[in-house]
């Protein structure tokens, strides 16, 4: 019985790791989606298209065919992003472009931010482009959830959007987030959503709290969609530093240090983000590691229950002979 336990228990893993993206969030209420992200409340959805459509490729891009009476037969693009895209405009414009060009139908794409764009980034609203007096224009919708209220979600039955209630308007509190817990607990098809709230929920509440009140798997988290978009922020940034220092020291020992910088502010951005405020010693301490210990201590503060044991982590692999070569 036990055995029998543990292999469902391991499929049962599996297939929530693969079904907790933006697709699977979407197809749980089609008609209530599309009526939202249009803004058209005769709407109804009719198929996802999103997996025949070679190119909506990402996780967390729908393409729902549906029918208005207002509007007629027409096909809601969307494109649900961790933080805001720069490039986010060319994208859309491509997609309807291509949709409208494969189905024959007329595209209403959106993009939906979950969490705000980092500082001085401007979040793109329109597609405009002129070459040699020929232009090309695409609008669309920008939803940020953050400036959306939380009580919409429940008074239009917003199944999609429960995971992410923390980060909408007046989400950011226990007894909001405790009544989300209730109503996916309630429902069997919706308790494998419970790991990604959590996991939003850390983004404006104590990581101590989170885990009294919920459910929190990272085993279903790091093969999540969200997941691997905070790691992109991570690398990203470290991209950006390596190129930096590549320009001052060559471009060999830049990408060196690129990949040590990422790992660096990716560990910082997890332990601020997990146990609020670090201790202004923490930065310099962790900068005594090589590369390769800060990938081990960013898999132990992925999993740790407070600072004091990513700081234990640290204490031991600071003990650790170095290793023959730094940084790489």
């Amino acid at each position: 019985m036990n055995k029998s336990n543990k292999n469902k228990k391991g499929k049962s893993s599996k297939v929530k790791a693969a079904d907790i993206g933006g697709k699977r969030l979407v197809s749980l209420a089609l008609t209530e989606w599309v009526r939202w992200v249009t803004a058209d409340p005769t709407a109804q959805a009719i198929e996802m298209l999103s997996n025949e459509f070679q190119w909506v490729a990402r996780m967390n891009d729908t393409l729902v065919k549906a029918q208005s009476s207002t509007n007629g037969t027409f096909l809601a693009a969307t494109d649900l992003q961790l933080r805001p895209d720069v490039r986010i405009h060319r994208r859309l414009r491509a997609y309807a472009a291509l949709a409208e060009e494969k189905y024959n139908l007329l595209v209403y794409p959106a993009v939906v931010n979950i969490l705000p764009p980092s500082p001085n980034v401007t979040i793109p609203s329109v597609y405009d482009s002129e070459l040699m007096g020929i232009k090309a224009h695409q609008d669309f919708r920008v939803i940020n959830l953050w400036e959306i209220d939380v009580e919409l979600v429940f008074n239009q039955n917003l199944i999609p959007l429960l995971p992410f209630v923390p980060v909408l308007k007046g989400g950011d509190n226990e007894a909001v987030v405790n009544r989300v817990v209730v109503e996916l607990r309630s429902n069997e098809t919706l308790a494998d959503l419970e790991p990604l709230l959590a996991f939003f929920a850390t983004f404006v509440l104590k990581t101590e709290l989170v885990r009294k009140i919920m459910r929190w798997d990272m085993a279903i988290l790091r093969e999540s969609p969200w997941y691997a978009e905070i790691l992109k922020e991570g690398i990203e940034l470290g991209r950006e530093e390596g190129r930096e220092e590549g320009r001052e020291e060559g471009r060999e020992e830049g990408r060196e240090e690129g990949v040590y910088q990422e790992r660096m502010q990716l560990l910082l951005h997890i332990a601020e983000h997990k146990f609020g405020s670090l201790p202004d010693t923490f930065a310099v301490t962790i900068s005594k590691l090589d590369t390769q210990q800060l990938q081990k201590l960013i898999d132990v503060a992925l999993d740790a229950a407070s600072l004091t044991q990513v700081n234990n982590t640290i204490n031991q692999l600071l003990s650790e002979p170095p290793s023959s070569t730094q940084r790489i």
